[in-house]
C-alpha cells in the first residue's frame, strides 16, 4: 500500500502482481501484413556459470564510463576472473548476448541497484552483479535451477546469493523506474535507435554463399530442395523452411533466422560448401570481381573474416590471378588459416606479415596486383545484429558500446575517418593498381563518401606521374528506388532494414594516359571476361606466325547458324563500332564524288530513276568538298589496293550471319544477300572492312547494288 507520494512502498503481493503483469507481455510489431514477435520474456532458467563470469568480463571492457561527477556505482579495472578463450560456439555467443543486453540497461539496472541499496562488495564483482541482474529480472527474479554436471565457479555462486536475498527491493525498485518512464517494461525505455536495431535484428534473415570451388549454387538448391526446403521468389517470402537467391549476388542464398542451428549441421555447411556471412562482404567481393582480367592480382585489407578471403579465392578460382592478405603476424595463425583455406579448396591466396599502411608502393611481390580491395574498421551502425557481425567478422566488442546508444560520439567518428582516409590514401600510392573498391557497414557520410571524395581531390601527393582516380558508376544490380537514386552519385548504398544490414561501397578507378595505347589482345580478353564474346571462340597465334609476322591470324571463328541473339548482339556491336563519323544522312550514297584529275581508273554509276522525291539515300547536292581519304571512304565503287585504310595489325575476323537492314527506294530484295560477312583484309600496308556474302547465298558481283556502305574506321 502506498504511504506518501515522495516513499513509494509495495506489499509483496502487490510487487508479485505487478511483476507478473509487467514480464508477461509481448511487445509485438506489424511489418506488412505479418505480426512478428520483437521481445518475448519466456520463462528462463538462467545460463551456465561460466557464461556468467564471460559475460561479466566482456561488460567491463565495453561498458559506458561515466563522468566522475555522475557515477553512481565503481567498478574494478580489471577482468572479474582470468579465463581461458572460448572452446563453444554456443558459448561465446550467449555471453557476448548477455554482456550487450546488460550494456544496454546499464543506466536502468545501475539506478535499481542504488534504489535498493544493493552496494555490490567487493568493487571487482560489480560488472558480474549488474551482468547477473539482468538475467534475474528477465526471468522474473525467479531463482535458477543448477545442474549436477554444472561446473561451479565461486564468485557467480556468491553474487546469485546476494540478488535472490535483495529478490523483493530490487523487484520495487523495478517497478518504481518503470513508473517514472511510464513505460510499461524497461524494453521501452531504450532510445528510440536502439528499439529500431532490436526491431530489424528479430527480421534479419541468413545471407550464405556457395563454394563453387566444391559445387555449383545449381546444385546447392536441388540438394535444399530434396532436404524439403521451398525456393521461394524474395527475401520477403521466406518463412518455415524456405530459402531464395539474392538479387545482387547470383552465389548468395538467402535463409530465416531460425533455421540457422539447423542448417549448421547438414553436409553442406559442414563440409564448407555453404557459408554464412553478412551481405556486404560478397558485394565487395563481386564489386572487385567485374574489374579483373584473367591474371591480375588483388590485395585484401583489413580482412576481419577469413570467410572473405575464401569468397574471393572461388571468384578467381578459374582464372591465374593471385590474392594477397596482409596483417598476418602470428606463425601459428598462418598455419591455421592455410589448413583451413586448403579444406575449402581454395588455392591462390598468399599470406603476408606485414601491416598494409607498412608495405611500400613499389614491393616487388605486389607489381601484378592491379586491384585493392579495402574493408576499414568503421562504427559498424549499418549493421542490426552487432554479435553475429563482430563473431563473423572477428570485429572488436568496442563496436558494441556504440550500438547500445544508437550513435557514435562525434571525436571517435572523427579518429575513424582519419584511419579510414589514411588507408585509402596509401591504396592510391600503388601505381600498378588500376582500381580500389572502399566498402564500410556505416550510415553516416564522414565515413563514406567524405572521406572517399577527400582522397580524390587531394589526389597522389608527391607523384604526378601516377594517374589520378575517379569515381567509376555501380557495379552491381540496381533492385531498388533507393539504390538507383544513390547511383547517381556514383555510390552502392543499401540502407538497414529488415531484410538487409547497411552497406557502402565505392569503385575508385584510375584515369587512362592519353598517350597510353590499349592493345587488341586486352580488349578482347576484357571483352571475354566480361561475357560479351559467349560462344565466340578465340583462336591462339602459333609461333611461326609470330616470327613471320605474315601470315593471318584468326581471331574469331563461329557458324553460319548462330542463334538470333547472336546476331542481335554483334549487330548492335557493328552499328556502334563501323558507325561513321559522318552525317547520318551521308551513310549511304548512291552517288560518288567527282574523281580527281589525276586519277588514272574511271567509274561508271547506275543512272537512278527519276521521281518527284529524292532518295532517302542520295547525297545532297551542296556537299562540301572533302579530301582525297574522304572522297574515297566516300565511295561507292570497289575499293582499289591504293584506297586500303590503314590497320595496326593484319587480321582477319569472320562474324555470325546479321541481317541486315536497308532503306532506300532503289533497294529490292534480288539486289540484297539476306547474310553478310565482314571481313576484315589485312597485309603489310593495312586493310580494310568489306562485306562478302555466304558461299550459300553468293551472288554475282553485277547485283550487289552500287551503294554498299563502307565504313571509314575498323570494328576495333
Amino acid at each position: 500500500m502506498i504511504n506518501s507520494a515522495s516513499e513509494l512502498e509495495f506489499s509483496k503481493e502487490e510487487i508479485k502482481n505487478e511483476l507478473s503483469r509487467l514480464t508477461s507481455l509481448t511487445h509485438t510489431e506489424k511489418s506488412g501484413s505479418k505480426e512478428r514477435s520483437v521481445m518475448c520474456l519466456n520463462e528462463k532458467n538462467g545460463y551456465q556459470d561460466i557464461v556468467y563470469m564471460k559475460a561479466a568480463n566482456i561488460f567491463q571492457g565495453i561498458r559506458i564510463e561515466k563522468a566522475p561527477d555522475k557515477v553512481l556505482i565503481k567498478y574494478g579495472s580489471e577482468p572479474v576472473l582470468a579465463l581461458p578463450d572460448f572452446e563453444d560456439e554456443n558459448c561465446q555467443r550467449l555471453s557476448y548476448e548477455l554482456a550487450f543486453s546488460a550494456l544496454k540497461y546499464q543506466d536502468i539496472l545501475e539506478s535499481i541497484l542504488i534504489d535498493s541499496c544493493f552496494y555490490p562488495n567487493p568493487v571487482a564483482l560489480t560488472s558480474l552483479v549488474v551482468v547477473m541482474l539482468y538475467d534475474f529480472q528477465d526471468r522474473k527474479f525467479e531463482s535458477r535451477l543448477l545442474s549436477d554436471e554444472e561446473e561451479s565457479i565461486s564468485e557467480v555462486q556468491e553474487v546469485e546469493n546476494l540478488l535472490n536475498s535483495f529478490k523483493t527491493k530490487l523487484a520495487a525498485a523495478l517497478a518504481r523506474c518503470r513508473i517514472k518512464h511510464d513505460a510499461l517494461s524497461i524494453y521501452q525505455i531504450l532510445p528510440e535507435t536502439v528499439r529500431k536495431q532490436e526491431q530489424r535484428a528479430s527480421t534479419l534473415p541468413l545471407y550464405a554463399w556457395v563454394n563453387t570451388c566444391k559445387i555449383s549454387p545449381e546444385v546447392v538448391c536441388d540438394d535444399l530442395k530434396k532436404g524439403g526446403y521451398t525456393k521461394v521468389r524474395s527475401a520477403f517470402d521466406l518463412e518455415c523452411k524456405s530459402f531464395c537467391m539474392d538479387q545482387h549476388c547470383s552465389d548468395v542464398l538467402i535463409f530465416p533466422s531460425h533455421l540457422k542451428s539447423e542448417l549448421l549441421n547438414i553436409e553442406l555447411c559442414t563440409d564448407y560448401k555453404l557459408l554464412f556471412q553478412d551481405k556486404s562482404r560478397s558485394l565487395a567481393v563481386h564489386s572487385v570481381k567485374t574489374l579483373l582480367n584473367m591474371d591480375d592480382d588483388i590485395l585484401l585489407v583489413n580482412m576481419g573474416s577469413w570467410y572473405t578471403v575464401a569468397h574471393m579465392s572461388t571468384l578467381t578460382n578459374q582464372s591465374t590471378s593471385k590474392i594477397y592478405v596482409c596483417g598476418i603476424k602470428s606463425q601459428t595463425k598462418e598455419s591455421e588459416l592455410k589448413n583451413l583455406f586448403t579444406n575449402m579448396g581454395c588455392k591462390n591466396i598468399e599470406l603476408l606479415h606485414e601491416n598494409f599502411t607498412d608495405i611500400e608502393a613499389k614491393d616487388q611481390r605486389l607489381q601484378k596486383v592491379k586491384v585493392i580491395l579495402l574493408l576499414p574498421r568503421c562504427s559498424g551502425l549499418g549493421v542490426s545484429n552487432p554479435i553475429e557481425f563482430i563473431l563473423n567478422e572477428n570485429e572488436d566488442a568496442e563496436l558494441l558500446k556504440d550500438h547500445s546508444q544508437g550513435s557514435i560520439a562525434k571525436d571517435k567518428l572523427n579518429v575513424l575517418a582519419e584511419q579510414q582516409y589514411k588507408q585509402l590514401k596509401h591504396a592510391m600510392q600503388f601505381n600498378k593498381v588500376q582500381a580500389i573498391v572502399y566498402c564500410t557497414c556505416s550510415v553516416y557520410p564522414e565515413e563514406n563518401e567524405v572521406v572517399v571524395k577527400k582522397a580524390l581531390e587531394l589526389g597522389v601527393e608527391g607523384n604526378n606521374k601516377i594517374q589520378p582516380y575517379r569515381l567509376s558508376p555501380p557495379v552491381l544490380p540496381l533492385c531498388s528506388v533507393k539504390e538507383i537514386r544513390s547511383s547517381i552519385d556514383k555510390f552502392f548504398k543499401v540502407e538497414p532494414s529488415e531484410i538487409t544490414n547497411g552497406c557502402f561501397l565505392a569503385v575508385l578507378t584510375r584515369e587512362r594516359d592519353p598517350s597510353e595505347t590499349v592493345s587488341v589482345k586486352d580488349v578482347l580478353a576484357r571483352a571475354a571476361a566480361k561475357g560479351l564474346l559467349d560462344g565466340i571462340e578465340l583462336a591462339k597465334t602459333s609461333k611461326k606466325e609470330k616470327k613471320k609476322k605474315k601470315s593471318k591470324t584468326s581471331l574469331v571463328k563461329t557458324s553460319i547458324n548462330e542463334s538470333m541473339s547472336s546476331q542481335i548482339k554483334i549487330a548492335e556491336f557493328l552499328n556502334r563500332e563501323l558507325r561513321p563519323r559522318v552525317n547520318p544522312s551521308e551513310t549511304l550514297t548512291t552517288k560518288a564524288s567527282p574523281p580527281q584529275k589525276n586519277t588514272n581508273q574511271t567509274t561508271s554509276i547506275p543512272p537512278q530513276k527519276k521521281t518527284g522525291k529524292t532518295p532517302p539515300n542520295a547525297v545532297m547536292k551542296n556537299m562540301p568538298s572533302t579530301s582525297k581519304a574522304s572522297e574515297r571512304q566516300m565511295s561507292t565503287i570497289r575499293p582499289r589496293p591504293e584506297d586500303k585504310m590503314i590497320a595496326l595489325k593484319p587480321v582477319e575476323i569472320v562474324l555470325p550471319p546479321v541481317m541486315m537492314s536497308y532503306n532506300g527506294s532503289q533497294a529490292n530484295k534480288t539486289q540484297i544477300p539476306a547474310h553478310y560477312f565482314y571481313r576484315w583484309i589485312g597485309g603489310k600496308a593495312g586493310g580494310s572492312i568489306a562485306p562478302s556474302s555466304s558461299k550459300k547465298l553468293e551472288k554475282p558481283k553485277e547485283n550487289l547494288p552500287s551503294s554498299a556502305v563502307r565504313h571509314p574506321q575498323p570494328w576495333l
